[in-house]
């Protein structure tokens, strides 16, 4: 059971993302997140207009602020910009990799699941990524070109954890480094100097 201490929304959102393990988003019910919330059907209307499909939406969210807000704590404060992104790369992986209610979701509920990482999600994903990491990359490269490299770098994550790559290991700092050097970071290394050729 969830602390005491907890709000009511984070009871309902922890309830909401233990019944989905248990059943899949597509068999739990109101009154299945109630039940484990402890908390009225009134309650979760009150604070999730709009029932089921707000609920999950909100938990969605909610779980990408905490893994956003992880990740953020794993880059620490890097050196320069190479050490930066080679930490959020492989924070990132290892993240996913190790996450059990994401491996569980993808064993229930695989096409829910798949379209919250690709097509459906990946806007969302992107969205709050760069809330979150721009403001670091930006003062290395400016604001558009910050949040490019973020979406370059989500959607590399993405495909690489739901295709892991035979050639480099995304958890592995030297082969994320090697990769960067090679085809991400010459770009923005001229786009930095201001080369002119």
């Amino acid at each position: 059971m969830a602390p005491v201490t907890s709000s009511p929304e984070q009871r309902v959102l922890d309830a909401a993302k233990r019944c989905s393990e248990r059943w899949g988003f597509d068999k739990v019910t109101i009154d299945d997140i109630a039940a484990e919330a402890h908390v009225s059907r009134a309650t979760i209307y009150r604070l999730f207009p709009g029932g089921k499909d707000v609920l999950f939406d909100a938990l969605r969210v909610h779980e990408l602020e905490d893994f956003f807000s992880r990740l953020l704590a794993a880059i620490g404060e890097p050196d320069d910009l190479e050490e930066l992104l080679v930490r959020a790369v492989t924070a990132s992986m290892s993240d996913l990799r190790a996450d059990q209610h994401l491996a569980i979701m993808l064993a229930t509920a695989p096409g829910d699941t798949l379209g919250e990482l690709t097509v459906h999600g990946t806007p969302r994903i992107i969205r709050v990524a760069c809330t979150f990491l721009t403001p670091l990359v930006e003062p290395y490269l400016g604001k558009r070109e910050a949040s490019q490299v973020v979406e370059l770098l989500v959607r590399l994550v993405i495909s690489g954890f739901l295709a892991p790559s035979d050639h480099v290991d995304f958890t592995d700092e030297s082969d994320v480094r090697r990769f960067l050097r090679k085809f991400v970071l010459p770009t923005y290394t001229a786009h930095l100097t201001g080369a002119d050729s």
